[in-house]
């Protein structure tokens, strides 16, 4: 379940340089391929070169694949392409009249990525141009390959995906978004470096049976109008279970948007499956730098679960490292909301010169609608925001998963669509205190723990709030909440105590900011569930922090 990405590459850009600040989408295709031995069925259904091109046409051809039975694509590659180094792999670089659309002022220039290394799954990558579909062929002439001897003349390897440029602002094209490997992708806002990595589908994570990766067949990539700010591409996706047709459209800026469209059709009936996917890397954070010995403030290009559900609470859930891999379910009714997010922005945070940790995006999203084959468009309804935590040792993994789990099994072609946001700090934020900082220490007796949790915002002090009227509403099941010891209080003016609750609040105005401290006893158990709001009365005036604590 704990995803590898290898370092990061050297791309060339579009002016021929090499960025070193992009990085590869999550490889270990070698996961998806335990079922490739089976003989290869007909190709993929597609759209013939020369061909008229209309976005029905990519669901006709899902619904045509998904009453097929599932046919791994041909992953063998001829020598050494099969076995490259990371090292090689890198060095082989396109050459300038490969990449799409250069110098044509579209705001977008496409760089095909050849397959090898981990990447071994043909893709096949098309344009729309003037309505008409236009293949983008492979030839060995395209690429240098460094000290790897080129394959053999006519040979036609193919691609493993493409890499994405965009005019941010109408600035010269810079790295926007990587689709590469089963069926993931990432993308950026401006300014930004790559972190966590979107799922076009998930099926069966962390599953006693092993999970199930979708692989990305094909894409047809409309040209863009020049000045349009935007483009709109279109893929096939293939797996065991299902098929499925995406239509995204990507607007790049401050934060990127990509709108999708997933039409979703079964093989076979989907018990478990995660629409809005997403992974990212969680080593050690403020809250848990248990056996770690690393001279970095924190490692971790995602801090938390940040979810707006559909009955109006703002909640946010810290990730951790856990010791024991961790599923947890968040139930919902047309959920507004819910995304893995980087709230740390600041490099004292992370003390790491090359990662740059505070530059990685949290993506977010906002679901729009479903709908079955009689196309009446409904919220997503019932089901939960599912969140994994796997045990890791090293930042290159993506430990933390978070995706939307529909209550109901899916058993016909079903279709969503949702907005994300690639971004700095998630849309839309209702009037609370967010939660900044978790931290978490021993106790002043036994297995006691000691928690010092802080909200920041305008919230607790709006004119009209009396400070001795906020109070701390915190509840552990199971396990006891109880109230620090003085030698557990941290240097801070004398705190008010509310007589209902145990826990100590503190405010710092000149920061804005409120800081609950409580520790909890967990008596003979090895995990708690924490729920803690700040309150103005009955009024919440901060989110909701939820938190698991685990022995």
């Amino acid at each position: 379940m704990t995803r590898r990405r290898p370092a990061p590459p050297r791309p060339t850009t579009p002016g021929g340089e090499f960025d070193r600040r992009a990085v590869l989408t999550l490889a270990g295709t070698g996961l998806i391929l335990a079922g490739a031995a089976r003989a290869q069925d007909p190709p993929v259904p597609t759209l013939a070169d020369g061909e008229r091109f209309d976005p029905a046409q990519v669901v006709e051809i899902a619904r045509a694949l998904a009453r097929k039975p599932f046919a791994a694509p041909p992953t063998d590659l001829p020598a050494p392409f099969g076995d490259l180094t990371y090292e090689q792999y890198v060095a082989i670089r396109p050459k300038p009249e490969l990449l799409v659309w250069r110098d044509q002022g579209r705001g977008f220039v496409v760089e095909p990525l050849h397959r090898g290394f981990l990447f071994r799954n043909p893709v096949a990558l098309h344009t729309v141009e003037d309505g008409v579909v236009r293949r983008i062929a492979y030839d060995r002439a395209q690429f240098t390959f460094g000290k790897t001897t080129p394959p053999e003349e006519g040979r036609d390897l193919g691609f493993s995906g493409f890499r994405l440029y965009a005019s941010f602002g109408g600035g010269a094209p810079a790295d926007c978004a990587i689709f590469q490997g089963a069926s993931f992708f990432r993308a950026l806002a401006a300014g930004q470096s790559y972190g966590v990595t979107a799922r076009a589908l998930t099926l069966r994570p962390a599953e006693a049976k092993g999970e199930e990766f979708p692989l990305f067949r094909a894409f047809w990539l409309e040209r863009p109008a020049p000045g349009s700010g935007q483009i709109v591409m279109h893929a096939l996706v293939d797996s065991d279970s299902a098929t499925a047709a995406l239509h995204m459209t990507l607007r790049p800026g401050d934060a990127t948007l990509v709108d999708i469209e997933a039409t979703l059709c079964p093989r076979t009936p989907l018990e478990h499956v995660g629409i809005g996917g997403m992974t990212g890397a969680y080593l050690f954070g403020s809250a848990d730098r248990r056996g770690v010995d690393d001279a970095r403030a924190a490692a971790h290009e995602i801090d938390g679960l940040q979810i707006r559900n559909g009955w109006g609470e703002a909640i946010w859930r810290p990730v951790q490292n856990p010791e024991t891999l961790q599923i947890s379910a968040f139930l919902d009714q047309d959920p507004k909301g819910f995304g893995l997010v980087q709230r740390e922005r600041g490099y004292a945070g992370f003390q790491d010169d090359v990662q740059r940790w505070e530059k990685r995006p949290s993506l977010w999203i906002e679901p729009f609608s479903t709908w079955g084959p009689g196309r009446e468009q409904r919220p997503w309804g019932a089901g939960a925001v599912q969140l994994i935590e796997i045990p890791s040792e090293s930042e290159v993994n993506e430990n933390i998963l978070a995706y939307w789990r529909p209550k109901e099994p899916i058993t016909q072609e079903t279709a969503f669509s949702y907005r994300q946001f690639w971004c700095w700090t998630v849309p839309g934020a209702p009037p609370l205190a967010l939660c900044s900082s978790t931290r978490i220490g021993k106790g002043s007796a036994g297995k006691r723990r000691l928690f010092l949790v802080d909200f920041t915002g305008e919230a607790p002090f709006q004119p009209g709030i009396a400070p001795e009227a906020l109070r701390i509403a915190v509840s552990a099941s199971p396990g006891a909440i109880v109230q620090p010891k003085p030698d557990a209080k941290p240097d801070a003016p004398q705190p008010r105590r509310d007589p209902q609750f145990k826990p100590v609040l503190y405010l710092y105005p000149e920061r804005k900011t409120v800081r609950a401290v409580f520790e909890l006893d967990p008596g003979g158990e090895t995990a708690c569930e924490l729920r803690l709001t700040i309150k103005n009365g009955d009024q919440p005036v901060s989110e909701t922090w939820l938190y698991r604590w685990t022995l």
